[in-house]
């Protein structure tokens, strides 16, 4: 019943939101919604372990066989738990922050949540494509109305992407429906589909855009041009002067390492891909509450403006310091376990003669991260301050405890990995067994 609850409670807390007029009020409401959601995950993983409470199965629409098919396995739990701790670490450091119609942002948020939890434990491909779309309305409506300078425009992209990326994933969720024993949606059924090596060829591809498009990966072999991708971002990165593109060019960077442990196929790159995508969410979330203080306080994100703030707001630097280099992967901090992981999945890969090369060339994006991370940390806390810095910033009590938080969790993480090891071995395990992508795509 636990998949339950972490599904109820965002739903029902996001729904009573929008009903709320005072904005103080719907504050505290979506963060104790939070940090109910947050227990449940806990309790999941400590206990309620039995698989008993980790699964639910009810007839959904029984014409087309398809059922509300839900269960927690060692991915699932990750990615919930990583989900339902950034909520609250996110109203936590943003409690000062003034939003128009914040009920309606509130609402928004928790139903983007239901939509998230809805993804990583559907266990029925028409279910599992529901919560997909789910999650992706409210995070138009939140960037259309809150986002930045230019949210239409960005947006509108936003749509069209997202849009041609789910009629291709529902072309081949259909098709793969037609092909199983019984017509069925249920996760085993697709698992034992009649489909032949022709048409799991075309099905792969069309799964793989429509999940590439918010991946930084592009088509000739998917290995190959990850590891370009790579390569691109790393160099965009340190071209930049913005802290929200660094970050977000380092991200898709990240994403990139993932996407090419992913398709190495082995034991220990399937793990550190689990384990650093928990990671890297905590990571950037940290990146992202720094820098967002900094806009809200001296009005920019140009790194070229700035300097200095570790002078006057030693806190925040401290606290920055940590993250950013938990998020390059310094040993003993959380980014260290996956990326060696990952590097070492690579490395050990049979799938294709060119392992060695993925291998040195994702390393060097790892130097790279080095370059423009401790480059944006001296230009941003080091060195004289100017006339916009000079006043600094005192942290306030709640975006010191979400960072603290952060911190907390990337060198527990990093000394004690085996909860997440243990995890995502069954998990890992079994896809490993399930996947058979080099006839697909001759890597």
């Amino acid at each position: 019943m636990i998949p339950v609850f972490l599904l109820v409670i965002p739903l029902v807390s996001g729904l009573a939101a929008f009903f709320f007029k005072d904005g103080k009020t719907v504050r505290a409401w979506a963060l104790f919604s939070s940090l109910i959601t947050l227990t449940g995950s806990l309790l999941g993983l400590t206990v309620f372990k039995d698989p008993s409470y980790l699964q639910f199965h009810a007839d959904w629409i029984s014409s087309i066989n398809t059922s509300f098919s839900v269960r927690l396995d060692g991915m699932g739990q990750i990615l919930c738990l990583l989900t339902a701790v950034s909520f609250p670490l996110v109203f936590i450091s943003t409690w000062n922050s003034i939003y128009k119609k914040p009920n309606n942002f509130f609402a928004l948020m928790l139903l983007m949540q239901v939509g998230l939890m809805g993804v990583f434990v559907a266990m029925d491909a028409l279910l599992f494509y529901f919560f997909w779309e789910l999650a992706l309305i409210p995070a138009y409506f939140l960037c259309s109305q809150w986002g930045g300078e230019r949210r239409i425009p960005v947006t509108f992209k936003f749509f069209i992407y997202t849009f041609t990326g789910s009629i291709l994933m529902l072309v081949a969720i259909i098709y793969i429906y037609l092909q199983t024993p019984g017509h069925s949606f249920d996760i085993t059924a697709f698992y034992n589909s009649a489909a032949n090596g022709r048409a799991e060829s075309w099905l792969f591809w069309l799964m793989f855009i429509a999940f590439a498009i918010k991946m930084p990966i592009w088509g000739d072999t998917v290995t190959t041009l990850a590891v370009t991708g790579m390569l691109y971002a790393s160099l965009i990165a340190i071209q930049q002067d913005d802290l929200k593109r660094l970050v977000a060019y380092s991200s898709i960077a990240h994403i990139g390492l993932m996407c090419a442990s992913l398709f190495a196929e082995t034991q220990s790159g399937m793990q550190g891909v689990m384990i650093q995508m928990f990671n890297h969410g905590i990571n950037i979330i940290g990146l992202w509450i720094v820098i967002e203080l900094i806009e809200r306080q001296f009005g920019t994100r140009k790194i070229s403006q700035l300097g200095g703030l570790a002078q006057r707001s030693p806190a925040m630097a401290i606290l920055l310091v940590v993250v950013a280099l938990a998020n390059i992967g310094l040993p003993l901090t959380n980014g260290f376990i996956g990326e060696f992981l990952m590097f070492n999945g690579i490395f050990a890969s049979t799938v294709t003669k060119y392992y060695i090369v993925f291998t040195v060339l994702a390393g060097i994006t790892i130097i790279l991260a080095a370059v423009y991370t401790l480059n944006m940390i001296r230009k941003v806390f080091y060195g004289e301050t100017n006339s916009l810095t000079t006043e600094g910033y005192s942290l306030r009590f709640n975006e010191t405890a979400a960072l603290a938080v952060i911190v907390v969790l990337v060198f527990v993480i990093g000394l004690y990995p085996k909860l997440f090891l243990d995890l995502s071995k069954e998990t890992s395990e079994f896809i490993l067994q399930k996947a058979d992508v080099r006839t697909i795509l001759g890597k």
